[in-house]
């Protein structure tokens, strides 16, 4: 294991330095071995450090235990992710507060076409059960591929695991604490069969305080490593709805399975769906729709062999990248091509101007 990651790690055990600060001190500096490097009065000079920040920094135990915790992470057959990393979740690393560090354990790919996060009550009804099987099962006799994420808490997040992993599909679960335990712990049997193909993800050290924001915290995580979130049973208040929440802060799409009117566990899915905040989702086959991950879609109108003498060979490559899977999300094409989000923006937009592709809300570009 790569003995500089001790330096980001350290960082993160900084109290009152969020992923902000930390990537603000990374980027000013060089480096995260750089930010330690500094002088405190080179570290008192950067905006909402000040001089409490700036000592715990150069306190030389802070190394110390961050070694420590590389040690141990080895040692339980973790790993850990720098968010510079290749294998770092690329969907996260769009969003503005994601970790710099990830602690991971099992055998997981992050950055596979398509991922879903399935969220929900902990005390899931029948119904749930019964709606998180049907979409899980349809969603792989599609895509065997897909990754599902959730919390590995009780009820829906357990079922929604417990489900891909009875069918060899990749699942992980996004947990509240250090990879010191498993909670709750009447699912460490769950997660260890997860670890053959998936596993657990936390950005969170061995030695954190399990904490209730902990968990709230996580939630932004599952949001921001997902191309979409299903929420299938929800109370009025909720992880699931705040996980919601993150997605649509995010930009990513958002999908609810209704309920009865009244029934306690459909309030929040029925307000989400009432509110806009969700599409209403009955079946997998609206996943796909919503999605456009059909694999049938073909675009209406092809694009004519006179027209792509004029382009360059990057935008060739969209254009045909585009008539092949159908409408795609920004990161999903970015990925696909290994292309930087930002050139990729850049020619969209010009190919957008000159009328071969149309954007759609949610950074969805397809043939015009």
């Amino acid at each position: 294991m790569n003995s500089d990651l001790k330096y980001p790690i350290a960082l993160t055990m900084v109290k009152g330095v969020g992923p902000a600060i930390a990537r603000k001190l990374i980027s000013t500096f060089g480096g995260a071995k750089a930010v330690f490097d500094a002088s405190r009065k080179e570290l008192e000079s950067i905006p909402n450090v000040g001089k409490l920040i700036a000592s715990q920094i150069k306190n030389e135990g802070l190394i110390e235990q961050s070694e420590r915790e590389l040690l141990f992470t080895k040692k339980v057959g973790g790993r850990v992710l720098y968010y510079e990393d290749s294998e770092y979740p690329t969907r996260l690393k769009d969003c503005d507060d994601h970790p710099i560090v990830l602690y991971q354990k099992g055998n997981m790919n992050l950055n596979v076409t398509r991922v879903i996060g399935i969220v929900g009550t902990r005390r899931m009804t029948s119904y749930g059960k019964c709606n998180v099987e049907s979409i899980v099962e349809d969603l792989h006799s599609k895509y065997p591929d897909l990754l599902i994420v959730s919390g590995l808490a009780h009820g829906v997040d357990g079922c929604a695991h417990r489900k891909a992993v009875d069918l060899g599909m990749q699942t992980v679960g996004v947990v509240g604490h250090g990879l010191n335990m498993v909670y709750p712990a009447e699912h460490r049997s769950l997660s260890e069969k997860m670890m053959m193909n998936g596993g657990l993800l936390t950005e969170y050290h061995s030695h954190c305080v399990v904490d209730r924001k902990n968990f709230v915290s996580r939630n932004r995580i599952i949001a921001g490593m997902c191309d979409i979130i299903l929420v299938v049973e929800s109370g009025a208040k909720g992880g699931a709805l705040l996980t919601a929440e993150f997605a649509n802060s995010y930009n990513r799409d958002v999908g609810a399975i209704p309920g009865r009117v009244n029934d306690s566990y459909s309030i929040g899915c029925n307000d989400l769906i009432k509110t806009n905040q969700a599409t209403m989702i009955e079946s997998a086959d609206d996943i796909l729709e919503l999605m456009n991950w059909n694999e049938n879609v073909v675009s209406k109108q092809s694009v004519q062999l006179s027209a792509y003498m004029n382009l360059t060979e990057k935008e060739r490559l969209i254009i045909s990248a585009l008539e092949l899977e159908g409408k795609m999300q920004l990161n999903v094409l970015a990925r696909k091509l290994q292309m930087p989000m930002a050139d990729l923006s850049a020619m969209l937009f010009e190919l957008e101007m000159e009328d071969f592709v149309v954007s759609s809300p949610g950074g969805v570009y397809g043939l015009k």
